[in-house]
């Protein structure tokens, strides 16, 4: 009887990065980029949860370095990272309904609001581009009543879209957290070892571009919180819903470079709704902190993953023409995911 014939071992690592390649490609294909990312969290989130049961169950003296927690830890840190999504939701929705109750409150008061902006705007615009707003608070109800009503089908699909986006998201969540709290047991194939090393190579990428943009978000959260809560305020420059522009400023800055614009665009709109000295002046801080997290960006990002800013900048661009608003979420991970293949291959 013959011996079965041993597989090359180019021709195994080939089939590695063909089976990984076409799996990246069908995640941005089908839209279940939330359920990939979601599935790294869940699968770092219960390493690092188990690790940290395991350091407060024992002294870190009796504790070696780089020991396995028990099973019944690792099964603890998984139950616990997939019931957080569903812990928050109810807290969420329990501090929901006081937010329903107050919603016509606070839909007439905006809309109170914009009606004050645009009228102020009437005043200083030439009466031949004034004439084209609205005069008063039943206008702007009218504009935006008839606009939901045109874009009714549009916020349907949308928010079936992100219902499923959320599906993917807390599934991956669950993949991931029993992914975490299972054992890797040393008994696959030689094609399998590849794949490990594939997965291992893009769970570093993850963790590096993650902890690296939260910082660098937090570092953008903070200088505009100070901007507006404290300068601003200063210079009798105030600007309204103050807590809500931190908040999206944390969040955009979770996706480099394009995220920050987005949100400098948004704060210089609600500036120029209080006065031009305002919109001029969180134009000119937010160029400043654009300018300064180029250089945190280099400095984290680029020491972590070893990526240019140019680099970054030439990827998210072409991904983006390419797969949309998704590519520029996916691509600094899978560029840094192609970086460390090649470092590791020793061909950069």
């Amino acid at each position: 009887m013959r011996a079965p014939i041993a597989a090359h071992p180019l021709a195994l690592k080939t089939a590695s990065y063909l089976l990984i390649a076409g799996t990246l490609l069908l995640v941005m294909l089908h839209g279940l980029l939330p359920g990939l990312l979601c599935v790294c969290i869940g699968f770092l989130a219960t390493r690092w949860l188990a690790q940290l049961l395991l350091k407060a169950r024992r002294r870190p003296s009796l504790s070696p370095r780089g020991a396995q927690p028990p099973a019944l830890l690792r099964v603890v840190a998984a139950t616990l990272v997939m019931l957080a999504p569903i812990v928050a939701m109810a807290l969420a929705f329990s501090e929901a309904r006081e937010f329903v109750l107050n919603a016509p409150g606070q839909y007439k008061e905006l809309l109170d609001y914009i009606a004050r902006t645009v009228l102020e705007l009437r005043l200083k615009l030439p009466p031949d581009i004034a004439v084209y707003l609205p005069e008063g608070v039943a206008d702007v109800q009218r504009l935006v009543a008839n606009y939901l009503r045109g874009q009714a089908g549009m916020l349907a699909l949308t928010g079936r879209a992100w219902l499923g986006a959320l599906l993917f998201a807390y599934v991956g969540l669950l993949v991931g957290a029993l992914a975490g709290a299972s054992v890797t047991a040393n008994t696959g194939g030689p094609l399998a070892e590849q794949l490990k090393q594939r997965i291992r190579l893009f769970g570093d990428a993850f963790s590096q571009i993650v902890a690296a943009q939260f910082w660098i978000a937090a570092f953008n959260a903070v200088l505009t919180a100070v901007f507006l809560l404290v300068l601003l305020p200063i210079w009798d420059l105030g600007l309204p819903y103050t807590p809500a522009l931190i908040t999206l400023t944390f969040v955009a800055g979770l996706v480099p470079i394009v995220g920050n614009l987005l949100c400098n665009a948004v704060i210089t709109m609600v500036g120029l709704s209080v006065s031009p000295v305002a919109a001029l002046a969180c134009l000119g801080f937010l160029i400043l902190i654009h300018k300064a997290e180029y250089l945190i960006n280099a400095k984290v990002v680029g020491s972590r993953t070893r990526m240019a800013v140019w680099e970054l900048l030439a990827v998210m661009f072409v991904a983006e023409a390419v797969f949309g608003p998704a590519g520029l979420v996916a691509a600094p991970l899978f560029y840094a995911y192609l970086k460390k293949e090649l470092q590791a291959a020793r061909l950069v």
